[in-house]
């Protein structure tokens, strides 16, 4: 038996599991991380959050054999700035193993696939090692797709997604406009080599999951704490953030220029931002929690985006974050927060205008 096998047997596996999610509520409550009773209710939620992607990634979707599509961000589980308009999807993969995606395209505006090194559990890091956007997608009748994802191209492929030897995972982003109006992708993953059924749980599978699913969930809470004190040190109340390196490490989309920062108002103050649209895919605006997750967009409207915003008459585009609504440019409410993080992309812009800010009195 091996030494993980009889820690599972004997139960030192799990209480260890039990002690390091223990300990990751320490990212809640060390300084600096804000005491506020709404900060920490909501820091203990992400932790719960947290825990139940990683279980979904290292426990029921793992087996990269018998790899499904699981949603590793959405409106109940959030991680780092999470995108309202997007629909996320993630996959398991191994490097030794060759995979079929097809389904219906949909009409949904923009949909990429992208193959990571998914490394969160260790350094907090998601390096990218395969990019495909749809538009370099040839597209088969009644809007079918099928792409191969695999470490060489195969022959006559016309839709390859390349891997590397350190690919783990898939991330699917589908970018709506207007998601009452779009239709999302159908997809479905298979491997091309996998046996005929998964093989019965083992121990030694399980230990090794609950030490990937709880060293997950501290690392991606420590990862976002150090984003969110960085920018409350240096880009408060401002978007000023440019060398893109940090955020393509943790997996971000390079088609994405991202400007990020960290807000904080009064209750009787708003934050004004402004800014030039350039030639761009997509551009949109959001207001996240100090946990960098973003605020709850069902019931409140705290992102804009390229087809809904109201565009000034000089064709610029004014978004005012408040309490309550100022009575122009495009409201975005806080929620019940006076402080957190935020984020503006410009989604295939060959220009990134860097926002204008100011703090004014309601």
């Amino acid at each position: 038996m091996t030494s993980d096998a009889a820690a599972l047997m004997d139960g030192s596996s799990w209480r260890a599991f039990c002690r390091a999610l223990e300990q990751a509520g320490d990212v809640i409550l060390d300084p600096p991380s804000p005491a506020t009773e709404l900060d920490r209710a909501e820091g203990f939620r992400y932790l719960t959050r947290l825990l139940r992607v990683a279980l979904e990634m290292t426990v029921e979707c793992a087996d990269p054999d018998f790899p499904e599509f699981f949603q590793a961000s959405h409106k109940t589980a959030k991680i780092g700035a999470d995108n309202p308009d997007n629909l996320y999807l993630n996959a398991a993969l191994s490097p030794h193993r060759s995979y079929r995606i097809n389904g219906s395209r949909g009409t949904v505006p923009i949909l990429t696939f992208a193959t990571k090194a998914n490394r969160y559990a260790i350094d907090g890091t998601m390096a990218s090692t395969g990019e495909l956007d749809a538009r370099d997608i040839s597209i088969g009748p009644d809007n079918r797709i099928e792409i191969i994802v695999s470490l060489t191209r195969p022959d006559d492929c016309l839709n390859w997604l390349p891997m590397q030897a350190d690919t783990s995972f898939m991330v699917v982003r589908q970018t709506f406009a207007d998601r009452e109006r779009e239709q999302p992708a159908d997809l479905r993953i298979t491997s091309l080599q996998a046996p005929r059924a998964p093989q019965p749980l083992h121990p030694e599978f399980l230990a090794a999951a609950l030490r990937g699913a709880s060293g997950f969930v501290t690392g991606t809470a420590e990862t976002f704490k150090r984003w969110a004190e960085m920018f409350r040190a240096s880009h408060r109340n401002e978007l000023t953030t440019a060398d893109q390196t940090l955020f393509q490490k943790a997996g971000g989309d390079p088609m994405i220029h991202y400007l990020h920062g960290y807000w904080d108002i009064g209750e009787d103050e708003a934050l004004v931002i402004e800014s030039e649209i350039p030639p761009c895919r997509a551009w949109n605006f959001q207001l996240n929690n100090y946990w960098m997750e973003s605020l709850d967009y069902r019931y409140h409207r705290i992102h804009v985006n390229h087809a809904n915003a109201d565009i000034d008459p000089d064709g610029q585009v004014t978004v005012v974050v408040a309490h309550r609504n100022p009575g122009f440019g495009n409201w975005i409410d806080t929620a019940g927060h006076t402080h957190g993080t935020m984020l503006w992309r410009w989604t295939g812009a060959s220009e990134f205008p860097i926002p204008r800010t100011r703090v004014v009195k309601l």
